[in-house]
Parts: structure tokens; C-alpha cells; sequence
């Protein structure tokens, strides 16, 4: 396993539209068992592999930091509900935004050994599931941000004031 460079905000590969995994190789296993651990290492919530430059449909997602979810191919059923929140990015370090998203999903996703299985997340798991995803389809959580940029450490010090 290695930890693998997060691509940031700028770089062309986070653009991009993710291909379907068809199939699990060594290659895409070594991939997924990097995407955890740089996931960990960044103390991040969710990881997909365009973050570190492979434009595959994979998304790693931990929003307890004990329950690791893995979703390849992810496609969304439904939603409902929304929610409004402050998002971070481990391709936008140092700025948070503003953004809506449901506060309800269920997506049909397939695993390691590629079986699928549907999966339904309510509030930070919605919205890691949701902002992981769009990814997938190269977009940021920028394009989607109400009002201004923050910086991280400013909100951060709000939270802990109130």
C-alpha cells in the first residue's frame, strides 16, 4: 500500500469524466487499498480516484473514521430531502464553501468483488456520498458553493467560539 499524491484544484485530471471499472485487477485492487490509506493519512472523509489522478469510478468514504465504505460504480436512485452545510475538498486544502445537497441518497454501487449492493446515507454520509460522486463526473464542490470561499481554519475558530 502507498499513500498517493492528492491532485488539487487546477489540475486538469479533476475535470475529467471517470471510466467504469469492469473489472477488479491487481491494479484496481492496489488502487482501492491506496485510495483508503490516502484517505486516512489526509484525515479525510471521502476519497475518489480522480483525486489522485486515475480516472476510474471508485470512491472511498469513512464519515465515522471506523466504518470504511467502498463504492465502485455508484449510481444514485434517490434523494430528498436537502440540507445546507459547509463542505471542505482534499483537492481544495484551506477552503471550505457553503452548499446544498440532499439530505437523503440511496445508490446502487458494487464492491470488491464487484457484487452489487444498494446503499442509503442520511445527512454528512448524503453529503460525502454526494460530493465523492461528483467527482466521478468532474465537477467540484466549488462549482456548487453559495456565497464565498472560507478559509477552513477561520470556520473552525466560529465553531469552537459558539
Amino acid at each position: 500500500m502507498a499513500i498517493r499524491k492528492i491532485r488539487e484544484m487546477g489540475d486538469p485530471v479533476l475535470t475529467k469524466r471517470c471510466k467504469e471499472v469492469t473489472e477488479i485487477t491487481p491494479r484496481i485492487q492496489a488502487l482501492i487499498d491506496d485510495m483508503f490509506e490516502t484517505l486516512y493519512e489526509a484525515e479525510g472523509v471521502g476519497l475518489a480516484a480522480p483525486q489522485v489522478g486515475i480516472l476510474k469510478r471508485i470512491v472511498v468514504i469513512d464519515v465515522t473514521g471506523e466504518d470504511p465504505m467502498l463504492l465502485i460504480n455508484p449510481k444514485i436512485m434517490e434523494t430528498s430531502g436537502e440540507q445546507e452545510g459547509y463542505e471542505g475538498c482534499l483537492s481544495v486544502p484551506g477552503k471550505s464553501g457553503k452548499v446544498t445537497r440532499p439530505n437523503y441518497i440511496k445508490v446502487l454501487a458494487y464492491d470488491e468483488n464487484m457484487n452489487s449492493f444498494e446503499l442509503e446515507g442520511t445527512e454528512l454520509l448524503a453529503r460525502a456520498i454526494c460530493h465523492e460522486m461528483d467527482h466521478l463526473d468532474g465537477h467540484l464542490y466549488v462549482e456548487k458553493v453559495e456565497g464565498p470561499l472560507v478559509n477552513t481554519a477561520d470556520l473552525m475558530e466560529e465553531e469552537e467560539e459558539e
